[in-house]
């Protein structure tokens, strides 16, 4: 059986376009069971599994051939990620299911892309009536939003719609059965970010050409799921968001649908081993920092949770950073 750490090796020898840097790809004999084996103390590649609710993993996180874009010849099987009722962590108020990487590869630096294929369903189909935040990173400085954003006039919205730093660059109306192919064209080096798209099993093409942003990760803070904002109100009903696709390359692009091994659908356990450093440090937004010298209290680390309509947690950040509301009233953050 290989390891992720195996399938990872053979990925940057044999893409098709760029080299891959890590991917999330699902082979066959990966189970649901796959995500509880990672832990702070047992970090395995290749996710991360900490931000949910109160229930069983099953409850949020489903790996399925039949929930993956039929064109991904790559990945043997695809992700449902699921929102509900009780999908409210840390004490927040916002009901989030997300997988982060878990890699030691540096995916902050040079020309990277950042690809995934999203489909919904008329079976539990998201609210349009909230805002989702969708595929994120922790600065937000670039996502996808579906549904009514907040502050947005009327009571629902049924575009999606990518942004850079909070401004909308790009929408398209959601429709249930319909894969939506996405990259994120992220250049670190000259700090500007561009959108890769299709539909179906059409190869991706640039629909927004690269625009000035703050790009900026730790490597571990790419958040593939969704966030939904409470926009006044709540709803227990789950949403279901099917995911495929899922990896990191530097420059080329590989722009087929089939991914970067087409054909492959990779067999073997992915989970079994080890991440090659046992030293990544923990998503900022999972745990408030440590006390400081310099702050009676407990301060939040940089991109870290600090205010928000029924936050518990600490609203003192670490110097220099400050807390700034992103999504007010719901949601403040260190930076």
């Amino acid at each position: 059986m290989k390891s992720a750490f195996c399938l990872l090796s053979l990925l940057v020898s044999q893409a098709t376009a760029g080299t891959i840097l890590w991917n999330g790809f699902f082979n066959s004999s990966f189970t649901v069971a796959d995500f509880d084996k990672w832990s702070w103390s047992n970090q395995i590649a290749p996710w991360q599994w900490y931000i949910h609710g109160s229930g069983a993993t099953s409850t949020y996180l489903g790996v399925s051939p039949n929930f993956k874009n039929p064109a991904d010849t790559t990945d043997a099987q695809g992700l449902r990620t699921t929102i509900d009722g009780t999908a409210f962590w840390n004490g927040q108020t916002m009901e989030r299911t997300e997988v982060i990487p878990q890699t030691s590869a540096n995916l902050g630096t040079g020309h990277l892309y950042y690809h995934f294929s999203l489909s919904t369903s008329s079976t539990n189909a998201p609210n349009p009536g909230f805002e989702h935040q969708i595929a994120f990173f922790e600065s937000h400085f670039t996502e996808l939003k579906f549904g009514l954003i907040s502050g947005e006039q009327g009571t629902s919205d049924p575009l999606l719609r990518w942004d850079i730093g909070g401004v909308s660059q790009w929408t398209t109306t959601l429709t249930p059965n319909t894969w939506y192919n996405f990259a994120y064209d992220v250049d670190f080096s000259s700090s500007t970010v561009g959108l890769w798209f299709s539909t179906g099993s059409s190869p991706l093409t640039q629909v927004v050409a690269n625009k000035a942003a703050s790009p900026s990760t730790n490597s571990a803070d790419w958040h593939i799921g969704v966030l939904r904002l409470p926009n006044g109100g709540t709803n227990s009903a789950p949403e279901d968001w099917f995911w495929s696709g899922i990896f990191v390359e530097q420059a080329p692009i590989t722009t087929s649908i089939a991914g970067p091994l087409a054909g492959s659908a990779p067999s073997g356990s992915s989970t079994v081993a080890p991440s090659s450093s046992t030293t990544t440090k923990p998503s900022t937004t999972s745990a408030p920092a440590s006390t400081t010298s310099t702050t009676a209290g407990p301060t939040q680390t940089q991109w870290g949770q600090c205010g928000g309509n029924g936050y518990t947690g600490p609203t003192v950040c670490a110097s220099p950073f400050k807390c700034v509301p992103v999504s007010p009233p719901y949601y403040s953050q260190c930076q």
